[in-house]
């Protein structure tokens, strides 16, 4: 350990366990992947002992593609092509050249600097989607649902959209970004100020991206219910 240190690596719990142990407690029988990119999330849901039902929701086409064919065998695994907002329609983005990068909001000069290699290389056109205009369909019976929302600083419209669906939910993961990524993008402060105001409380916390200088510029918040 102390040469692992050294050498500035440490040996700690995968966050991913972590989050599976607050699910298995809270009973958890639905995950909403909103931002499910090519299904990384959800497949890392299934490594650590997850089975109930995930609904995941991704509006690029070629990223959409590969998360159908990684959701294939899984039976409790649904994928849908569309974004969440707060409205409904047809809307472009912004897509990136890692394609995780894309957004509905241009990227910031903060995100360039950072990371000068991912750079925003065209536009798509996509679907985009209230939350609470799908929640009957995608919930079904689900009695304790948990969001999940990685979409690149768009989570204050995937929410706006989502006001009847939230009170429903036992828990939330939200991408915290503490400095401006994307233009218009939701910060820390303001994500964790509605989460706490609706009732959450923050109980996890796990390193995101950072600077090539080792600043911390986002990182996944898991919220809970008391």
């Amino acid at each position: 350990m102390r040469q692992l240190a050294r050498r500035g690596l440490v040996v700690r719990r995968h966050p991913a366990a972590r989050r599976q142990r607050l699910l298995v407690d809270r009973g958890v029988d639905l995950v909403l992947d909103v931002g499910a990119a090519r299904g990384g999330y959800a497949t890392e849901l299934r490594e650590f002992g997850y089975t109930g039902r995930i609904v995941s929701f991704e509006p690029l086409a070629a990223a959409h593609a590969d998360l159908v064919r990684a959701a294939a065998s899984d039976p409790r695994w649904e994928t849908r092509h569309t974004a969440l907002g707060d409205t409904t329609g047809r809307q472009e983005i912004h897509v990136a050249s890692n394609s995780d990068s894309s957004s509905l909001l241009p990227m910031a000069d903060q995100h360039r600097a950072s990371s000068p290699d991912i750079q925003m290389v065209g536009t798509e056109t996509i679907e985009v989607s209230r939350l609470d205009d799908v929640a009957a369909d995608v919930l079904g019976e689900a009695r304790t649902p948990f969001l999940k929302i990685d979409t690149q600083g768009f989570e204050r419209a995937v929410l706006e959209g989502a006001e009847t669906t939230v009170p429903r939910l036992v828990g939330l993961q939200l991408e915290l970004s503490f400095v401006t990524l994307y233009e218009g993008g939701m910060l820390a402060d303001e994500a964790i100020s509605w989460a706490y105001d609706h009732g959450f409380v923050l109980v996890g916390l796990d390193q995101g991206f950072t600077d090539p200088g080792g600043a911390v510029l986002q990182a996944d918040g898991v919220f809970l219910r008391p």
